[in-house]
């Protein structure tokens, strides 16, 4: 298992809607192993499928320390009127823009054995569950900017290096 390369804005696979997955599948197994080794690295809170090449519904996250995976999540709960928060994405290197987010979110999913996962919590938590998990429907967060951020952003990611 690896690192795996971050595809990024442009590439269809993050473009596509993650399929579910098998979780006695040791396909599987090895996706969540790549996921995991992919989110280790510093300064990236999660990781989904998607980003690695594979439209699949998992994702790991990398958050106040605690590392682990989800498969097949989806979205319990949010709460609270969204607010406006910096975010930025692997899939967007090198920009950030003002992102409105539920302040709590509650996703639940299961991991390899088929056990029920909750994962929830506020600030970045419920932030990067609400980003992976619109990665999953195959949505980068400039989508769910406001229609001036959003040309601003674009435009940004034209004069990007790396597009």
């Amino acid at each position: 298992m690896s690192v795996r390369e971050i595809r990024v804005f442009g590439d269809p696979v993050l473009r596509e809607r993650a399929e579910p997955v098998d979780p006695s599948s040791p396909s599987t197994a090895a996706l969540v192993q790549d996921l995991l080794d992919t989110v280790r690295v510093p300064g990236r809170a999660g990781v989904a499928g998607c980003q690695i090449g594979v439209a699949r519904a998992a994702f790991s996250y990398n958050v106040d320390g605690e590392v682990g995976y989800v498969l097949n999540p989806r979205i319990d709960e949010v709460r609270g009127e969204p607010v406006l928060v910096d975010e930025g994405c692997l899939s967007v290197p090198e920009l950030g823009f003002p992102t409105p987010r539920h302040p709590y979110c509650r996703v639940v999913g299961v991991d390899l054995a088929g056990d029920e996962v909750v994962l929830e919590g506020e600030g970045l938590m419920a932030q990067m569950l609400q980003h992976e998990m619109a990665h999953l429907d195959g949505k980068l967060y400039l989508q769910a900017l406001d229609k001036e951020m959003r040309s601003i952003a674009m435009a940004e990611v034209r004069k990007a290096a790396w597009y």
